[in-house]
């Protein structure tokens, strides 16, 4: 086997995207907005910033659990496996995936982000209704939807995240695409560099543990605020339904959704490719 032309090509759109991606610069809206909160953050003595830290990683760990053990999760498995064998008969297990060609992999992640970001349109319209019960549980749904998204690529290139080892890879994968786009360069090359040392056993992980900082927080934050506003918009009806107010929450999900799972999905391809790079003996 051999590194084919193809397979060059995807990794040449990979390396473009990066280029293009990391080449951002903040907006005065989005430097307003970190000052604000650096000051905010700055209230909080480092023992209550500590807590805040490690009740939010428990949060995260907790919903990975619980994401990876559901009956939803254990279906949408089984059709990714049924997925794949539409185009190779022995696929079996998720490890298994890793078989399938690039084009493959891309296509089939493709159809699970595409379900994704409608299932997180759907709930951000359900949350600009303006029930204060919906709008209580937007954040951690937005949270879940994006978590389980990222689950599922990592999925569908052959990394099962009910390991310890892929687990973490999972989360942080999950942290550095819901950085602030000004911070995600430094996350992904981290990461990068991370994922080539080869762990002891998948069921170990031996690399930090910890997922939310100050910069990451920002995000949560920002949904927060749009919560807010959700709120605010709740009385402006049209024929006594809250039109803007849904437009807006599922539009702001969507956009959310469709940034997480687009870098995501770059860095399961890139990883896979790699790791197929290495296997054939070959360099770009």
């Amino acid at each position: 086997m051999v590194w084919t032309e193809r397979e060059q090509k995807r990794m040449t759109v990979i390396h473009l995207w990066e280029e293009e991606h990391f080449a951002h610069e903040a907006t005065d809206i989005e430097r307003t907005f970190h000052k604000l909160y650096n000051h905010q953050l700055n209230q909080l003595d480092s023992k209550a910033k500590t807590r805040l830290y490690a009740v939010m990683d428990s949060a995260l760990f907790h919903m990975h659990s619980l994401i990876q053990n559901s009956q939803s999760q254990v279906d949408a498995s089984h059709r990714l496996l049924t997925d794949a064998r539409l185009f190779h008969p022995e696929i079996e297990q998720i490890q298994d995936m890793k078989n399938l060609s690039v084009d493959q992999l891309v296509y089939i992640a493709d159809q699970q982000i595409a379900r994704q970001r409608m299932v997180s349109f759907a709930q951000g319209g359900l949350a600009g209704t303006g029930s204060f019960l919906l709008l209580g549980l937007d954040l951690p749904a937005v949270l879940a939807i994006n978590l389980r998204t990222v689950q599922l690529i990592a999925m569908t290139y052959g990394y099962p995240v009910n390991y310890p080892s892929e687990m973490m890879i999972a989360l942080k994968v999950f942290h550095m695409a819901t950085l602030p786009k000004g911070l995600q360069e430094r996350a992904w090359r981290e990461l990068e560099q991370e994922v080539k040392q080869e762990q002891a056993h998948p069921y170990f992980y031996e690399g930090p543990e910890g997922i939310a900082d100050a910069n990451w927080l920002q995000g949560p934050m920002k949904q927060m605020i749009k919560g807010t506003v959700l709120m605010m918009l709740r009385k402006k009806m049209i024929q006594g339904i809250p039109i803007l107010g849904i437009a807006i929450g599922a539009a702001v999900n969507y956009r959310f959704t469709r940034s997480v799972s687009e870098i995501a999905h770059k860095f399961y391809e890139k990883r896979f490719l790699n790791e197929l790079r290495e296997e054939y003996g070959n360099e770009l």
